[in-house]
């Protein structure tokens, strides 16, 4: 099964995808960070975010798309606003290629990856390295938080970890 895990921005949007087999081995495929600028336009913005994505939905097939809930701050909610837009593109393209969406709460990716779900952005790179056995922590960060929401899908539906 190819999980895709998405972590939405309209700076940057992380993507990581994964492969798991039925003896439970976990194989990497591709991940990395779309990314765009202010002066290109919100529009322009998620054009890119859109056209990227999109390829990769349909060159690699994933069976199912994982997002974090959206979480709005008190304090920023603006930037959860614009984070809602490019969170929007990817609901669209699930939409569109009859991907199977899947939202899990922040809370409940970092409990599933790490077995705490208050941990902290360096204990999942290093849980995401060593889960994937990689020979470096998954930089930047958004990689290693997308990374972290396929490999949730596949411990929370699996195993039953973090319900």
């Amino acid at each position: 099964m190819k999980i895709l895990g998405i972590d939405p921005g309209l700076v940057r949007t992380g993507y990581g995808l994964i492969e798991v087999f039925s003896d439970e081995r976990v194989k990497l495929i591709e991940a990395g960070v779309v990314k765009t600028r202010p002066d290109q336009g919100i529009s322009n913005r998620l054009r890119i975010i859109y056209d990227n994505l999109n390829d990769i939905i349909r060159t690699y097939k994933p069976q199912v798309v994982v997002l974090e809930k959206l979480y709005s701050h008190y304090k920023h909610p603006a930037t959860s606003i614009l984070m809602g837009h490019a969170r929007g593109v990817v609901c669209l393209l699930c939409g569109i290629n009859s991907v199977q969406l899947v939202n899990y709460s922040a809370t409940h990716i970092k409990k599933a990856v790490t077995g705490n779900g208050r941990a902290g952005k360096k204990q999942i790179q290093r849980m995401v390295k060593e889960l994937l056995k990689l020979k470096k922590d998954p930089e930047p960060v958004d990689i290693s938080d997308a990374l972290a929401m396929a490999m949730s899908y596949m411990y929370i539906s699996t195993k039953g970890r973090a319900t």
